[in-house]
C-alpha cells in the first residue's frame, strides 16, 4: 500500500510561481499542512515503526517529510528518490505566467495549463517524465513494503493516473485537491482520498 502526499504550501505556491525542478521553502501554512498530514497518518497507518517514508529529494517535500516523520513517531533521515521530483519546466522553473509570457511570448498559445507543463524550454517532456515516476510506482508495488511516499503537484497527478489507469487530462480537471489531504493507492488501481478533519 502506498500513502501519496503532496507537500505543504511553499514560498513559490503563495506567490503564484510554477516552481518545477527549482525550490523553494514552506511557508507557515505549509508547514501547519505537513503536520496536518502527519496526524492523519498517525490515525491510518497501521504500522507507524516499519512503515517506510520516502521524499523527493526536492526541500520542500523533504521538510514535508520530516514534518510527517516527526508526528508518527520516526525522527531521522528520511530516504529520498529522484524519480518522485517534480518535473522540470526548464527556462521556467520558478517564474510565474507573466514571467513566462515575457520570457517566451506565444509560447503556451492553444495549450492546456496541463499540456505546456510538457513544453518549457530545456524541460522535461511528458514521456520521460512519466516513464521515471512509473519506474518507481512499479518498484514500490512490487516490493510490496507499505510506504508513505511525499512528492508533488504534477507529480503526484500523474502517479495517481498510472496507478489508477485514469486518464492524466481527467484527473487535471477534478477538482484540485487541498495540499493536505492523502491518497491511498491499493493494489488493483484503487485511490482513495482522506482530507484532515
Amino acid at each position: 500500500m502506498i500513502w501519496l502526499v503532496r507537500h505543504g504550501q511553499t514560498e513559490f505556491n503563495r506567490e503564484g510561481r510554477y516552481q518545477g525542478a527549482a525550490d523553494s521553502a514552506l511557508t507557515e501554512l505549509g508547514r501547519e499542512q505537513g503536520r496536518r498530514m502527519g496526524l492523519l497518518l498517525s490515525k491510518l497507518v497501521e504500522d507507524r515503526e516499519s512503515i517506510r517514508i520516502v521524499s523527493s529529494p526536492l526541500g520542500r517535500a523533504r521538510h514535508t517529510a520530516e514534518l510527517i516523520a516527526l508526528s508518527l513517531g520516526r525522527p531521522g533521515p528520511i530516504e529520498t528518490d529522484p524519480r518522485l521530483a517534480e518535473i522540470s519546466l526548464g527556462q521556467w522553473d520558478g517564474l510565474t505566467d507573466e514571467d513566462i509570457e515575457g520570457h517566451s511570448p506565444g509560447a503556451r498559445d492553444g495549450l492546456s495549463r496541463l499540456d505546456w507543463f510538457f513544453h518549457g524550454p530545456d524541460g522535461e517532456r511528458f514521456d520521460g517524465f512519466a516513464a521515471r515516476l512509473g519506474d518507481w510506482l512499479d518498484e514500490t508495488v512490487k516490493a510490496g513494503a507499505p510506504t508513505i511516499a511525499v512528492s508533488h503537484g504534477v507529480a503526484g497527478a500523474v502517479l495517481r493516473s498510472l496507478h489508477g489507469g485514469t486518464s492524466l487530462q481527467d484527473i487535471w480537471r477534478a477538482q484540485s485537491p487541498p495540499q493536505d489531504c492523502v491518497f491511498r493507492l491499493h493494489a488493483g488501481g484503487q485511490i482513495i482520498q482522506f482530507d484532515p478533519d
